[in-house]
């Protein structure tokens, strides 16, 4: 399965692309920013990552889209720009009728490094040995798409069939995702 990781942000949003291997192997196929003029108009900086998100989907044909859940910071106007880079992937993934998933930071840590505490600094290093890349992807944006895309292409319930026992880190993924659905519920 080939899946597009999106971390959303309005003055930048990284990418990545992997596909999934029998084996839990993965591989790269794409990755990378796009940014915006902060000094723009909000609606045209909004058209310019709607048209790069596009360019994505159209490039890689992606069979699933991941993309970051936006969640509650100090700066309210950061997690507007980000909720709606999120919602522009979310409307052009819907438009090709690509599978879409929200996977909120805690539960992208606990897939790629088996907790969901990990520091960004494990999850680049994580995320190149994953895919063995000669060191963590650079900049974070980048890193935090491609670990956004494992994480989909591990998620546990494709990885643990009935029957068959949950890795650690798999069972850490299932805890935050408890975790995170337990404070929406608040």
């Amino acid at each position: 399965m080939r899946v597009l990781g999106i971390d959303p942000g309005l003055t930048r949003c990284g990418y990545g692309v992997v596909d999934a291997l029998p084996g839990r192997r993965l591989a790269l196929v794409g990755s990378g920013v796009a940014s915006t003029d902060a000094a723009a108009p909000l609606d045209r900086r909004l058209l310019e990552m709607s048209n790069q998100i596009e360019a994505w989907l159209e490039k890689y044909q992606p069979q699933a889209v991941a993309v970051e859940r936006v969640f509650a910071q100090q700066n309210v106007l950061t997690v507007m720009t980000t909720a709606q880079v999120a919602g522009l992937a979310l409307v052009a993934a819907a438009r090709r009728d690509i599978e879409v998933a929200l996977h909120t930071p805690t539960e992208v840590k606990a897939a790629v490094t088996g907790t969901g505490a990990a520091a960004k600094g494990q999850i680049g290093q994580m995320v190149a040995r994953l895919l063995n890349l000669p060191g963590p992807p650079k900049p974070a944006d980048v890193a935090d798409a491609l670990a956004l895309a494992i994480c989909h292409a591990w998620r546990p319930s494709t990885l643990a069939p009935t029957g068959r026992a949950a890795t650690p880190a798999q069972k850490a993924w299932l805890e935050a995702e408890r975790a995170t659905r337990q404070r929406v519920k608040q």
